[in-house]
């Protein structure tokens, strides 16, 4: 499961290239399956979003992350969303089979710096991420999440 959840193929390998038609309007849907697993991201916005993450084994939920954040409104060049979201791809891509929600707890490029602080391990777990750029912060994401029972 912690594999499969860190070498998940959607957002950070793919972005929108893993959508799918979505089952609610207005959403935009990923999807990824293997073996028994299958993931699932369901989300509203693009600048600013909220979602859920909800791994299946077997066909029955069995894991599941809800998110919300984005872009700081202050940023609205489309290009530098666009920068913003690439750079958040590639920290994302870093995640560690041992922590597999979001990304790393530190990733840097560029003038981008990424930081998750994360509570909790797999179940039950909440966290936040930031991105900023020199001294600014420009993106921040809330996450929690735990095993379905």
């Amino acid at each position: 499961m912690f594999d499969f959840l860190a070498k998940r193929q959607t957002y950070a390998a793919q972005g929108d290239d893993a959508s799918v038609e979505p089952l609610l309007p207005g959403a935009r849907q990923l999807k990824y399956g293997h073996g028994a697993f299958f993931y699932q991201d369901v989300y509203f916005g693009v600048a600013y979003f909220v979602g859920q993450e909800t791994v299946y084994d077997e066909g029955q939920p069995y894991w599941s992350m809800s998110y919300a954040g984005g872009v700081d409104p202050a940023v609205t060049a489309t290009d530098e969303i666009r920068r913003i979201y690439a750079f958040l791809r590639s920290a994302l891509r870093e995640v560690s089979v041992e922590h597999p929600f979001r990304g790393p707890s530190h990733f840097r490029a560029a003038d981008f710096e990424y930081r998750n602080t994360c509570e909790g391990q797999f179940d039950p777990f909440h966290g936040t991420e930031v991105i900023r750029q020199q001294d600014r912060t420009v993106y921040t994401l809330h996450y929690s999440g735990s095993i379905v029972r």
